[in-house]
């Protein structure tokens, strides 16, 4: 064997790449002076692909498998260059590595609240979040259009433009979808499906694709939310009226629960002792003063039987019911010149009608009421003409 023979096996170039990164994308074999021998192995790995530079032209693309560099196996790079000389002359080239496989589970939103018209609320305000995956499918481009000369190449330096274009197309996407936005969050699938296939082309034009994306929340400003819960708790309580009952009687009850702690508390006791002290005082049904009454004496929480006093030590002091929550006003819809105004409170209707504005002939309505009626024929605003002096005779 000859010393030719000897120096060409001891300096057998591997070429290959382990990661152990888990977000690299591209990586390039480091060589001093970049000289690949001539007969070098290259191993590609499940997952991977070779990029094989010279001379700043892409050579030529391997998919996983073992490759022994020579001009049988590469006739790109034969036509680029004539290997001609063994050992003696190591050609000057670059190989990337790059990743193909799924990186999952990256995370996109929308910085600022996208605005849109909905249906039913008019223009809103919404933002968005989830998740999606992406995979280099033509390693070439890829290198082309985005790596470049990068040595090491990693998910961070892509994702923030990738997380631009799925934005981008949401925002249109749900901008002319028109979703009601009470109903995307059961149309979520649908609506990742259409971002995913406007984004297609331009990912492609990068040699990338996005085999996953997913919505996961779709939500409205704190403001417009907290404006639903409480349209929901109205449609949940039914009648506007039972609803104020019902709160009314929590608000008793939460009050029972606490008796020494707040001013509601004191004067329900302060109700308690001034009733009892009528009732030491001797007084009647109809405030008269009983037989035998008891001496008084005046205290910041009413008349109480003086120390001492007879029958003082045997008064009952009882406890005074509260009494039931006012029932809420109603509201009056005036129609006039083909057209409806209001709402109008009672009190509004009187001074309306005292300047010749409301008459018995108007028609009003308020709710729950079986359609237009003439304000003479409803007794609660009946009253409101009684004290106006009837239209004058005709001469």
């Amino acid at each position: 064997m000859g010393i030719l023979d000897f120096l060409s096996g001891e300096f057998i170039d591997v070429i290959e790449w382990v990661d152990d990164t888990r977000d690299t994308l591209v990586w390039r074999f480091e060589r001093e002076g970049h000289e690949i021998k001539y007969g070098a192995k290259l191993t590609v790995r499940e997952g991977q692909a070779a990029v094989f530079v010279h001379e700043g032209e892409i050579a030529d693309v391997f998919r996983p498998g073992l490759y022994i560099l020579e001009t049988n196996n590469m006739p790109v790079l034969t036509t680029l260059q004539h290997w001609d000389h063994g050992f003696r002359s190591p050609f000057k080239s670059e190989i990337y590595f790059v990743n193909t496989t799924r990186f999952g589970d990256l995370k996109w939103g929308t910085r600022n609240p996208v605005i849109l018209r909905d249906p039913e609320f008019g223009p809103v305000r919404l933002r968005a979040f989830g998740t999606y995956a992406i995979r280099i499918t033509d390693p070439a481009r890829f290198l082309q259009e985005i790596v470049g000369t990068d040595g090491e190449f990693t998910m961070d330096e892509i994702s923030f433009q990738i997380r631009n274009i799925i934005v981008q197309e949401f925002s249109r996407a749900v901008a002319g979808c028109g979703i009601p936005v009470l109903d995307m969050a059961a149309n979520t699938a649908d609506l990742a499906r259409l971002v995913g296939a406007k984004i297609r082309p331009t990912l492609e034009a990068y040699g990338l694709e996005m085999p996953e994306l997913y919505i996961e929340n779709i939500s409205l400003p704190p403001a417009v939310e907290e404006v639903l819960d409480r349209r929901t708790s109205m449609g949940l309580a039914g009648d506007l009226g039972k609803y104020t009952q019902f709160a009314a009687a929590e608000a008793l009850r939460e009050a029972a629960a606490n008796p020494g702690g707040g001013m509601g508390a004191g004067i329900g006791a302060g109700l308690g002792l001034g009733f009892g002290a009528r009732l030491g005082m001797g007084l009647g049904a109809g405030g008269m003063p009983a037989t035998s009454a008891a001496p008084v004496t005046e205290g910041p929480w009413g008349a109480r039987p003086a120390a001492g006093a007879p029958g003082g030590a045997s008064t009952t002091v009882a406890a005074m019911a509260p009494p039931p929550p006012p029932p809420p006003e109603r509201v009056w819809h005036v129609a006039a010149d083909g057209k409806t105004h209001g709402p109008y409170s009672r009190a509004t209707l009187g001074r309306m009608a005292s300047r010749g504005e409301l008459d018995r002939s108007t028609y009003v309505w308020t709710p729950g009421q079986d359609g237009w009626k003439h304000a003479e024929d409803i007794p609660e605003l009946a009253q409101l003409f009684t004290v106006l002096p009837p239209p004058p005779p005709k001469n």
